[in-house]
């Protein structure tokens, strides 16, 4: 084929071709992937189908519905859905495929069949529960131990939400004047954003889990759209292995969602999750009131017994304490006269015993004295030989001193003819100490030498 089109050429061929094969309508099911309205209120949407994983995409096209249409299709659905058109929702669409020279293949939606959408959420609601059944988790949280006081709360909630200021404002006010202490971890509790909002709360508040008694969900009421986010599987099995129990009051009186199914406990609205919380306190009050008054009479009851017991006890031992105190009165008795007979008995041996003791004393005095006498002779004679011992040897040692001296008086030394020379009384030892024409005294044993020095020489080995 040698003839050449424009590209304008091959697109009506296109377009008519489709027009050709497919003329009319057609019903379609799809999810819709992305969806958002223009000024002039056209709806534009992206609808997929999946594969069985539910994630990988294996057909798109774009889809429009025209103003004047959506604003007839779009209040029929929800109000029979409960569910606006949003992303994630499945839907049966009558469609005239389109084809536009710029913009492409795309389907114009004329009718939206809102039943399958309400099957297609049942059968996904279905299937969740189903799979926490086959899981063995659905029950795991409903089995677990309440608080019977539980006074700490951990709230996951929108902090501007009315329902949590509805829950807030019903607990605190309570007629019993209970104190709860709460804690709130903030989720977005509604759209795309709810599952990993909630997820992330939980695992928050399981990071301090000794700090709380329960956990609670709340949101107010809504459109069954914003509260079908409930829906969910990730959200439901997190619930289910979640060491505490969650109570959830998320506002919608229909069918449960599947959060509510797997909590603990399910209110359909925030403030009868707190009158739930409050009247588990006053059943906890009644309860102990009700042990205190059952510890009361059971105490009265034992005391009355009691009391009954001793008082047959007190009679039946008034006359045995009579007998046991008559046959004790005689025994003592008895010991008394044998305690006189002894004590006179020993008194008479005891009288022979001074004299006996007198004489052995004396003796014993007079055996001491001579003994001491004898020791303070032998003593005295000690002292005696070692007083002429010391002395003996001082007199000794003091001739010696004395020869001593005698050889090294200086009157000894001039005999022997050594001499001894000064000057002005003083003893020269040095020729340093005289001058030339010094007048000097030299002594010598039978007199004394005046001189005149005429020189001096030093000892130069010296």
């Amino acid at each position: 084929m040698n003839d050449k089109l424009s590209l304008t050429e091959l697109q009506l061929i296109i377009k008519d071709s489709l027009y050709a094969s497919l003329p009319g309508f057609y019903w379609v099911f799809a999810e819709i992937s992305e969806i958002k309205e223009n000024y002039a209120g056209h709806c534009y949407l992206e609808l997929v189908e999946k594969h069985p994983d539910e994630i990988n995409v294996r057909a798109k096209i774009k889809g429009i519905i025209w103003s004047k249409r959506y604003r007839f299709l779009k209040p029929l659905f929800e109000s029979m859905t409960g569910e606006t058109l949003r992303e994630g929702l499945k839907i049966l669409v009558k469609v005239k495929v389109e084809y536009h020279e710029v913009y492409g293949l795309s389907i114009v939606i004329h009718d939206v069949d809102p039943t399958y959408t309400v099957g297609e959420m049942a059968l996904k609601r279905q299937q969740i529960i189903r799979r926490l059944e086959d899981e063995g988790v659905i029950s795991m949280n409903k089995e677990l131990g309440i608080a019977i006081m539980p006074k700490r709360i951990a709230i996951i909630s929108s902090r501007n939400a009315a329902g949590y200021t509805d829950f807030m404002n019903h607990l605190t006010s309570n007629e019993f004047g209970y104190t709860f202490y709460t804690a709130i971890f903030e989720s977005v509790m509604q759209g795309k954003e709810t599952e990993p909002g909630i997820i992330n709360a939980l695992d928050r508040i399981s990071l301090n889990i000794s700090l709380f008694d329960v956990v609670i969900i709340i949101r107010g009421g809504g459109a069954q759209s914003d509260l079908s986010w409930f829906d969910n599987y990730n959200i439901a099995y997190h619930i289910t292995q979640f060491p505490l129990p969650v109570i959830t009051g998320i506002g919608h009186e229909k069918d449960m969602s599947v959060t509510d199914i797997v909590a603990f406990r399910a209110e359909k609205t925030p403030t009868a999750v707190a009158d739930f919380l409050i009247n588990c306190m006053a059943n906890a009050e009644d309860l102990l009131q009700q042990l205190s008054n059952d510890v009361t009479e059971l105490s009265m009851e034992i005391l009355e017994e009691n009391r009954e017991r001793l008082d047959n006890s007190r009679m039946r031992l008034i006359p045995l304490a009579r007998i046991m105190m008559s046959s004790e009165k005689e025994r003592l008795s008895d010991k008394i006269i044998d305690i006189i007979n002894i004590g006179k008995e020993f008194l008479v041996r005891e009288e022979f015993t001074p004299v006996n003791q007198k004489s052995r004393l004396k003796s014993a005095v007079r055996q001491y004295t001579e003994q001491k006498k004898i020791n303070l002779e032998d003593a005295l004679v000690q002292v005696r030989n070692s007083v002429n011992v010391v002395i003996k040897n001082i007199d000794t040692a003091l001739m010696t001193y004395s020869n001593s001296l005698n050889l090294l008086s200086p009157l000894n030394v001039l005999k022997r003819g050594y001499s001894i020379t000064s000057i002005n009384g003083q003893i020269i030892n040095t020729v340093k100490m005289v001058n030339i024409n010094d007048i000097i005294d030299t002594r010598l044993n039978d007199g004394i030498l005046r001189s005149s020095v005429k020189g001096k020489k030093t000892d130069r080995k010296r």
